[in-house]
């Protein structure tokens, strides 16, 4: 969604690292290239001109003129800005302190209101709710039918009285909803409302009527990100006519130029709430506006894929691999199939990496990774027998070809699996033995064999007079013990005209503080 502006922006700040001071002409050339990189993507004018004279007022400040490296501080300037123009701090959902809370969704027809209430429905139950989902669109044909499919998919209720398609009273509907949902005793409803071609007066009196009868806790505005400046347009309409708290942005997966984004936000002043991101029910999040500008400077995500991974890997599984790791037990080819498959519930390779940050450098490489490679791996390591994944070496010319017979590829993909195999082994045991690093777990470096050496003593020769030798040699250039006690912290002797008392026995003397 935003390469266009993330490419912009990156090549903007690439061109000031290498300047140690920031001229006025300098900061002028740079806010000139993030205007037009913002226009370009689509961003609303009276956003972007606040936006680039936020940035100017705070890159001629102290913050830049004094700073150490003035090109990182001003890239710093415009991920706050961002952060500030996308929202600020994560918007979470408010709950109704008595059940049922009720989520009223609003947007142009087109906008994916009907395949987001069931992401949103999903998402709700993974955090513990249990919502139920109201079919209070029945102007548009199958409507209904569609969300009772979609609430199937995501494993929740779906309370649909009336056929649709132009027969029944939404605001009736979305009335008894309540009283359904209490009587089953479901903490959250979804009201999924009619959608409008355009701004269509009669349709938003409608939502203002549903909204006066179920009085809604949140009333979620639906925006199509690709839809461009128009968004901007149909946002303020629906604030005067309807009202919301909180935008959910959808189809953030096309290939439009994002600025939707960017001024919705700005233009009405409520949140962006909500992300979705693909077509598949779990494409959806709660929106981080630091996370999102973080990715827009190609600087990555890593919370994002930190949750997803602590989402997808058994926390049971992962000690116990890493367990394996590092005791430097072999790492089989069963043990690899099994990470490859939790790696793929976490979504598409490219989305993974795209979270990573540099990444955007890399586009066109990552764009040409292909999920069915994946797949394809899959295949061969099943094909094999479960005393080839345990063992690999036993795999001959014979199994080799009965392999490949059996996944569908050639002799010489089940060949490179296996040497690959070998290195990536290669590989996981040099680290489990700490890749000879001292102080690394299982090390075995230079200090771990200097200590073996020590312990073990110098050889003596089998010659008797070489032998001799060494040791006078080495008895010779041993140091002579010093002193313990009073003598040793005198170093040894007394000071001229002491004289110790008879009996006296220094060395067993000690001073206050020693053992």
């Amino acid at each position: 969604m935003f390469e266009t502006l993330s490419d912009r922006l990156t090549a903007v700040f690439s061109s000031l690292r290498s300047k140690g001071r920031l001229s006025d002409a300098d900061i002028d050339a740079t806010t000139r290239e993030i205007r037009i990189a913002l226009l370009e993507a689509d961003v609303a004018l009276p956003v972007v001109k606040a936006f680039v004279a936020q940035i100017k007022e705070r890159a001629r400040g102290a913050e830049v003129s004094q700073a150490l490296n003035p090109a990182q501080q001003v890239v710093k300037i415009v991920n706050d800005e961002l952060i500030e123009i996308l929202g600020g701090e994560t918007r979470r959902l408010r709950f109704a302190k008595t059940p049922p809370t009720v989520i009223m969704l609003a947007g142009l027809q087109g906008a994916g209101k009907t395949t987001l209430a069931g992401k949103l429905a999903r998402w709700l139950r993974e955090q513990g709710h249990t919502p139920m989902l109201v079919a209070a669109d029945l102007q548009r044909p199958n409507a209904v039918q569609q969300l009772q499919v979609v609430g199937e998919r995501a494993q929740v209720a779906v309370y649909a009285p009336e056929p649709g398609s132009g027969v029944g009273d939404p605001i009736a509907v979305a009335r008894r909803s309540l009283d359904e949902a209490r009587r089953l005793q479901h903490d959250i409803v979804i009201i999924d409302t009619a959608g409008r071609l355009g701004i269509d007066q009669e349709m938003m009196q409608q939502a203002a009527d549903i909204r006066d009868a179920v009085r809604p806790d949140e009333v979620l505005f639906v925006v199509d990100a690709m839809i461009g400046q128009d968004a901007v347009t149909t946002a303020q309409a629906f604030m005067e006519g309807v009202g919301f708290d909180g935008v959910v942005l959808t189809k953030l997966d096309g290939d439009a130029r994002g600025g939707a984004a960017l001024s919705v936000r700005h233009i009405t002043g409520k949140p962006i709430m909500f992300a979705s991101t693909g077509e598949k029910l779990e494409d959806f999040d709660a929106f981080h506006p630091d996370r999102m500008a973080s990715r827009i400077l190609d600087m990555g995500d890593i919370l994002t894929l930190i949750e997803q991974a602590q989402k997808t890997f058994d926390e049971e599984q992962a000690a116990k691999m890493a367990g394996k790791l590092t005791s430097g037990q072999d790492f089989t080819l069963e043990d690899f199939l099994e990470q490859m498959m939790m790696v793929q519930k976490m979504g598409p390779i490219k989305n993974l990496l795209g979270m990573m940050p540099g990444m955007g450098q890399m586009r066109d490489q990552i764009n040409s990774i292909d999920d069915r490679d994946l797949d394809r791996i899959a295949a061969i390591i099943r094909s094999m027998t479960p005393a080839e994944r345990q063992d690999p070496k036993i795999i001959n010319g014979s199994r080799r070809a009965r392999i490949a017979a059996g996944s569908g590829v050639t002799v010489t993909a089940v060949s490179n699996l296996v040497t690959r195999f070998f290195e990536a082994q290669k590989m996981m045991k040099r680290m489990a033995g700490g890749m000879g690093i001292p102080g690394m777990p299982g090390g075995r470096g230079k200090a771990a064999k200097a200590a073996k050496k020590a312990k073990k003593g110098r050889r003596v020769s089998g010659d008797p007079r070489k032998a001799a030798l060494e040791r006078s040699g080495a008895a010779e250039s041993q140091p002579e013990p010093k002193p313990g006690g009073l003598l040793g912290n005198l170093g040894g002797k007394l000071p001229p005209g002491v004289e110790l008392p008879p009996g006296f026995d220094p060395s067993k003397f000690k001073l206050p503080g020693q053992n």
